[in-house]
């Protein structure tokens, strides 16, 4: 017989209040929906589910402080919205750029978007490297997407001088700094360092890789 247990979503954590603050119905209608949608949609795994809030919800959002008010983000493939419509739920004083090659997901991003009346997000079906508007972000971001060398060719081109890249790593973002001097050195990145976010909100803080692009 099937571990059905496994399969069980998690319930809110007490964290998701004060991480949320007033914008915590709009997170939990997202995870909802997430649950509800996401396995057979093809957004996440069955597996997800039992750790729905903590892995992907709490993880993304806790690195909400870190965006500047008033700035235009991008979100290097936003999948099923994390970090990117988690982020934006979180910080409505931000504009964020979801950037997602497959129409699926485009879709599912656009439905989100629409049902939570979230006016702070645009969303462009691209690859990040078929970005056309130039260096004109302020920040760049992404999730579970690819190694940091991979990702710096692809991020820092869109940022503007003196932006940054801000991306969501596991345990081993020390090690991927190191892995990626050569590309550090060519795009001219400076400050790049590993940033713990969410030490005493979540259990397992969020790593995530800050850099400056000159």
């Amino acid at each position: 017989m099937a571990d059905v247990s496994r399969e069980t979503p998690e319930h809110e954590p007490d964290a998701a209040v004060p991480v949320f603050g007033d914008r915590i119905d709009l997170a939990r209608r997202f995870t909802d929906a997430l649950i509800a949608q996401g396995e057979e949609r093809g957004l996440i795994g069955p597996l997800e589910l039992p750790r729905i809030w903590t892995r992907h919800i709490l993880n993304s959002a806790v690195a909400a402080p870190l965006f500047t008010a008033g700035s235009r983000v991008g979100d290097i493939g936003s999948g099923a919205g994390l970090p990117g419509l988690v982020l934006a739920i979180a910080r409505p004083d931000v504009r964020w750029v979801l950037i997602e090659p497959m129409e699926r997901r485009i879709a599912w991003l656009t439905e989100q978007t629409d049902e939570l009346g979230l006016d702070n997000v645009e969303i462009v079906r691209a690859r990040g490297e078929d970005w056309t508007e130039g260096p004109v972000l302020d920040a760049v971001t992404a999730r579970a997407v690819s190694a940091f060398r991979t990702l710096i060719p692809i991020t820092a081109p869109l940022v503007r001088d003196g932006g940054e890249l801000i991306l969501l790593k596991g345990a081993n973002a020390a090690n991927e700094i190191s892995a990626a001097e050569k590309a550090i050195r060519k795009f001219r990145l400076s400050d790049v360092r590993v940033e713990p976010v969410g030490d005493g909100v979540v259990a397992e803080p969020t790593r995530v890789i800050r850099a400056t692009v000159r």
